[in-house]
């Protein structure tokens, strides 16, 4: 592998002649300059680091910096200069000078100084090239359609990223995709190379939610051995997400607001405030001005997360987009799958667009999970849905009986049935019911269940 490409600048060609006979000898690529023109110019040839003599004939040193980091931040510079100053190294290193070191220098210890700088520059160059392969999928293309409603919810989507808003408020049925219209938010806006932190508000109990948000300190309560950050702490320049606000206690809700209207917080057991800078995105299925009215939603939080309001609509308002929404989950499972169904029939679209879809797209995409695994045709047929040709002609799935039910007992029952169907792959049984994981978890936890033999 081709070790790393170092310009050396300086007019001294004994100074020039020392240090590229060293880096070439330890295996690097060597280019030279004599003036900070011939520097900034050879920059195109794709330079990892820069050996800069402070002064030239033609500028300074601080200003060939200057260029050279207008051109790539990731170019890191080490200031070589016989002249410091505290006030000339405190405006180097302002700019981004990776190290100043005087003359006239020890070899090894420049050459130990470059190696820190190339980890330096290839770690940087990893996280950058992480953070853009991790937002690759979630792009806007992600939300798939193409029915004027989706268009116009892209549209909105792309605005609301782009400013400079601290909350935004997500609304809509549960399966709607607000978990994914808050990764998209996070990765279109300008805080994409930080991090992106989600919860489920209804899968903790609040003492142990509080300290997943604001963190705890040592001894704040029984478990607490060591000190530890929270998720508002960790996102600080990124996003956090808050799934099912609509689900969060009183007490919390009044901790949250303090949050959202002064920027700092204290850890659970803490004394000072933490300041961060960090945009909530919050999301609810419920109808949080009508819990408001019933006093079950603080009025001031509801207002305050509802500065960019989205609301995500309903499958059975855009049925439209069905078609494109299974061509896309048939894609997606042949390659998890590996296998090459080509699409579905005409019957099968006409049997999936007359469906309400009260589980939204989180149910279309179970239902085209199932049809795949167990068919062995070439196209989706009708009959593959057997599932959604039951509810199609029927109604509704459930009838409640005229006697009523135990509704704790036919939630248990349920999670067992999903847990045994799925062989105890906590992710596959949520699925089955419309949850995510950490909602299944938390259901588990709730009726003590042991998810591997389910009883």
């Amino acid at each position: 592998m081709q070790k790393a490409t170092i310009l050396v600048v300086d007019d001294e060609a004994l100074i020039r002649w020392s240090l590229t006979e060293r880096l070439n000898a330890e295996g690097y690529q060597v280019l030279e300059a004599e003036t900070g023109k011939s520097a900034l110019e050879q920059l195109a040839e794709g330079v990892d680091l820069v050996l800069l003599d402070y002064r030239l004939p033609d500028t300074d040193g601080v200003s060939v910096l200057r260029k050279i980091k207008e051109f790539d931040q990731d170019v890191l510079v080490i200031l070589l200069t016989a002249y410091a100053s505290v006030d000339t190294a405190v405006e180097a290193m302002k700019l981004g000078a990776f190290h100043f070191a005087n003359k006239p220098f020890n070899l090894d210890e420049v050459m130990a100084t470059v190696e820190r700088a190339l980890e330096t520059t290839r770690l940087r160059r990893e996280v950058r090239q992480y953070r853009t392969s991790a937002a690759r999928p979630y792009s806007l293309q992600r939300l798939v359609g193409a029915s004027s409603t989706i268009i116009a919810l892209r549209s909105l989507i792309a605005r609301v990223a782009a400013s400079p808003a601290s909350t935004v408020l997500l609304t809509g049925e549960s399966g709607t995709g607000k978990d994914l219209v808050a990764k998209i938010i996070h990765y279109a806006s300008d805080r994409s190379s930080k991090p992106f932190m989600n919860i489920t508000c209804s899968a903790l109990p609040e003492q142990l939610l509080e300290s997943e948000l604001f963190g705890h300190e040592r001894g704040a309560f029984t478990d607490a051995r060591m000190q530890k950050k929270g998720l508002l702490e960790m996102a600080d320049g990124g996003t956090v997400f808050l799934d099912e606000i609509g689900e969060m206690t009183p007490g919390l809700q009044a901790k949250v607001l303090r949050f959202l209207e002064e920027k700092s917080f204290k850890r659970v057991g803490g004394s000072h405030d933490i300041r961060v800078d960090v945009r909530v995105v919050a999301a609810t299925n419920r109808n949080l001005e009508e819990e408001v009215s019933k006093h079950r939603f603080r009025s001031d939080l509801f207002f305050r997360l509802n500065v960019l309001p989205i609301e995500m609509p309903p499958l059975r308002a855009r049925t439209d987009d069905v078609p494109l929404l299974v061509e896309y989950f048939i894609d997606s499972f042949n390659t998890e799958f590996r296998k090459r169904i080509q699409g579905a029939t005409p019957s099968a679209y006409a049997l999936l667009q007359s469906y309400g879809w009260p589980g939204n797209i989180r149910e279309l995409r179970n239902v085209i999970e199932r049809a795949m695994l167990l068919s062995d045709s070439e196209r989706l047929d009708a009959r593959d849905f057997t599932v959604t040709t039951s509810a199609v002609s029927t109604g509704d799935e459930f009838e409640l009986p005229a006697t009523g039910v135990d509704l704790e007992k036919l939630e248990r029952s349920l999670v067992v049935q999903a847990l045994k169907r799925s062989g105890g792959n906590q992710t596959k049984a949520g699925a089955f019911l419309g949850l995510n994981r950490d909602q299944i978890r938390y259901r588990i936890e709730k009726f003590g269940l042991n998810a591997t033999t389910a009883t």
